[in-house]
């Protein structure tokens, strides 16, 4: 990592960060410096048992126990991100850090970045303007008062920001979103009051300096392996790693291809990919991101800040 980043930095979201060997493929992209070649962010959602209560409604020992597997899964997770000499983003939800302080402590203490993800991964469409305040409220307090850190970062619980939620993250100092979808492999500005009607045509709002790294579904590890049924919600999962390794190294490619300075952002759960021979899809992972030397490592919030030098708020190109 650079000098700039071995400082253990509370506004940044990390504790002390170990020092990386630079010629190692796998190791994070921590400069400030002008963007150059494909980059790749490996996230991580450590939601403990918050998915399975606030989004799911699911409080039975049968899935709760799932969510307990987080102690379980991370330290494998941290393990395997330290064999590779790799940094990594974790997004956090308040309850998860009060809930599991020792578990989630070791990813400050391994000089990861931190970053927010609600109080107990609640459904943002649910809440009112200032009920989504008061969470992420709550979820800064807890995360400063268990982990010593503020992050700049923010993941909203399933990707589903509000109307109101960029404003939100604006007024407490976020740097960056990683919820939305509307580019693969490019960033783009966030926007505030775009309107959208079944009667009128989408009306584009007001870019605003918040970077938005955008996500996929077929970037994250959850809908692949997670069997989930519960009341109103059903997914498969148990897709063979196999598979899976097949559409993400293909995305590699695809990012080597086409982007200049772009970035891929994966998105796992240790209680996913921390269990059993899952744990070998992010092994997998981190074999094809060496493979493929022109690929950086970096953590979202160093990506995120390197990227808005020289640019300033507007519509996607093309629009």
């Amino acid at each position: 990592m650079s000098a700039a980043s071995d400082q253990t930095v509370a506004g940044n979201g990390r504790g002390p960060v170990p020092p990386l060997d630079p010629t190692t493929p796998a190791a994070a992209d921590t400069s400030l410096r002008a963007l150059a070649g494909p980059h790749v962010a490996l996230t991580f959602d450590v939601d403990g048992f918050t998915n399975w209560i606030g989004s799911l409604g699911a409080l039975s020992p049968g899935p709760l126990s799932r969510g307990e597997f987080e102690h379980v899964g991370l330290p494998r997770v941290l393990a395997l991100l330290r064999e590779y000499r790799a940094a990594a983003t974790f997004f956090v939800p308040g309850s998860t850090a009060v809930t599991f302080p020792r578990a989630v402590g070791a990813i400050v203490a391994e000089g990861h970045e931190i970053g927010h993800h609600g109080w107990v991964h609640e459904p943002l469409g649910r809440l009112s303007p200032e009920q989504e305040q008061n969470v992420l409220m709550r979820g800064l307090e807890a995360l400063d008062r268990v982990l010593g850190v503020r992050p700049l970062g923010y993941r909203s619980p399933s990707w589903d920001n509000s109307q109101a939620t960029v404003r939100l993250l604006l007024e407490q100092g976020f740097e960056y979103d990683s919820s939305l979808m509307g580019n693969d492999v490019e960033p783009y500005w966030c926007r505030v009051d775009d309107f959208a009607s079944q009667d009128e045509g989408f009306r584009w709002g007001t870019p605003v300096p918040l970077v938005e790294l955008p996500v996929g579904w077929h970037l994250d590890d959850h809908p692949y392996f997670v069997r989930v049924e519960t009341s109103g919600v059903f997914n498969p999962g148990l897709r063979p790693p196999s598979s899976v390794i097949e559409i993400w190294t293909g995305e590699l490619d695809f990012l080597c291809k086409v982007a200049r300075d772009g970035i891929l952002v994966f998105t796992m759960h240790p209680q996913v990919i921390g269990r059993g021979h899952l744990l070998g899809v992010l092994r997998a992972l981190l074999e094809a991101i060496r493979a493929r030397p022109s690929i950086r490592l970096t953590t979202c919030v160093d990506y995120a800040r390197a990227w808005r030098v020289g640019r300033k708020p507007e519509l996607p190109h093309g629009i």
